[in-house]
């Protein structure tokens, strides 16, 4: 049985007290009304003497007609873009993390589902890593219900007076609305809840049956999962993210998010064996298993890029307004974290982890892990952050503190889950396969 070590337990308790010391900062500093993000924007001009002083001079002119509504409005949605900064943060880091468990449970339903025999030394870790699910899903699902509730604008189609200026959101008010998103957010988070626990339950009582029955029970629920989870995984990427921009359509974002989803779980699953293992526990698991870990690293880093690159060259090869200005935003706005996660999610584990010998040394893999979730971390924030915040973003504290809070409850939460049952299964029917894998 694997015992929470007090050193880890104490460092992800005070991750988490100083994130939530950062998240208050973020909510504290946020301006109240219209003048003090008008101050505000001025001191980060002042300060930086970036691009954002020529929206804070456009918000003064005066100098054609109608002018005094024009700045009016601007002033208005910049203050709305600051007060959305500390949610937008927020929510971030938490589908972030939650993601993370997310990917871990597709792929441990796709190892159930297609019987795999390398892989069952390390369906405790898989399982530990989803508990997170219950936590992180209940976590996103306040954010959403709070921004239903208006106590942030980060999605615009929830607000009645724009709705009812727009009349592309008013044809899309059957399905972008309020009750219907909610019920479908509870709908996905009880179906994947309700699947790992179901799953996990009979993968412990397998260990202790006198036949292969609660296995073959797993094998069915992991295959009706996957159905479900194709489906709900793309419905849920059109409302969480792609509805920030209501305009907005791709066809292929439900499986660009996958992709981002699916990489971050292989490459955490990864970590924590590879720490586990260094602590003396999972002895069976050899370099073998994590020379494949690597391999789905690589692979679906590749299978990233190429639906990325996919959607992006589609859209500017058609150049069709109302699709390129969800890139023309990032390009220009977000030119560092829009090029530097491409650099991180592609290029960097296409040179460390092509050669096959570099996916058998455990700090490698790891280095590679870090710069990957970084990456990726990255992603989530370019979806999120031009819709919610424009061009009044910067990584400060807000962000920093949301990033340590939710890894300190993710570390917390995941190897407490560990404790709970033996690392190694005892009647997988694949088990010795498993024990002597060897590529």
């Amino acid at each position: 049985m694997y015992t929470f070590s007090n050193r880890l337990k104490i460092a992800s308790f005070i991750l988490m007290a100083v994130g939530v010391l950062g998240i208050g900062i973020g909510f504290v500093s946020a301006p109240a009304t219209v003048e003090e993000a008008k101050a505000m924007v001025a001191a980060h001009d002042d300060g930086h003497g970036d691009s954002h002083g020529e929206e804070a001079s456009h918000a003064t002119a005066s100098d054609h007609g109608g002018a005094s509504d024009h700045n009016s409005d601007h002033d208005e949605h910049l203050l709305h873009q600051l007060q959305n900064r500390p949610w937008s943060a927020l929510y971030v880091a938490a589908f972030f993390f939650f993601m993370i468990a997310l990917g871990v449970l597709a792929f441990y339903g796709i190892q159930r589902a297609s019987q795999a025999g390398w892989s069952p030394l390390l369906f405790r870790v898989m399982e530990g890593i989803t508990a997170y699910l219950v936590p992180g899903g209940i976590i996103v699902f306040v954010i959403l219900v709070l921004s239903v509730l208006h106590f942030n604008h980060m999605f615009t189609w929830m607000d009645a007076d724009v709705v009812a200026h727009d009349k592309l959101l008013q044809n899309k008010a059957g399905y972008l609305n309020p009750t219907f998103f909610l019920i479908r957010a509870a709908i996905f988070l009880g179906g994947w809840i309700g699947y790992r626990e179901i799953s996990r339950r009979l993968s412990i009582a397998q260990d202790n049956a006198d036949d292969n029955s609660n296995f073959k029970k797993n094998f069915r629920f992991s295959a009706a999962f996957l159905v479900f989870y194709l489906i709900s995984e793309s419905i849920m990427s059109c409302d969480w993210f792609m509805s920030v921009d209501p305009h907005w359509f791709s066809t292929l974002f439900g499986w660009y998010v996958f992709a981002s989803m699916i990489v971050s779980g292989i490459t955490v699953i990864a970590m924590v064996t590879i720490y586990l293992k260094s602590k003396g526990y999972l002895p069976d698991v050899n370099d073998s298993h994590i020379h494949d870990l690597a391999k789905f690293m690589f692979g679906f880093s590749i299978f990233w890029t190429y639906l990325w690159f996919g959607q992006f060259m589609l859209i500017w090869y058609a150049n069709i307004p109302e699709e390129v200005t969800y890139f023309v935003t990032r390009i220009e706005d977000y030119n560092l974290p829009f090029f530097g996660m491409v650099a991180m999610n592609f290029v960097f584990p296409l040179l460390l982890l092509m050669n096959s010998d570099y996916k058998r040394v455990n700090w490698f893999v790891i280095m590679t892990g870090i710069v990957l979730l970084a990456g990726h971390y990255l992603d989530i924030f370019n979806m999120i952050m031009p819709a919610t915040v424009g061009d009044q973003w910067y990584i400060g504290v807000p962000e920093i503190g949301a990033i340590l809070f939710f890894s300190g409850a993710f570390i917390f939460w995941v190897f407490r889950a560990l404790t709970h049952a033996p690392l190694q299964p005892s009647r997988n029917p694949f088990i010795e396969e498993s024990r002597h894998f060897h590529y």
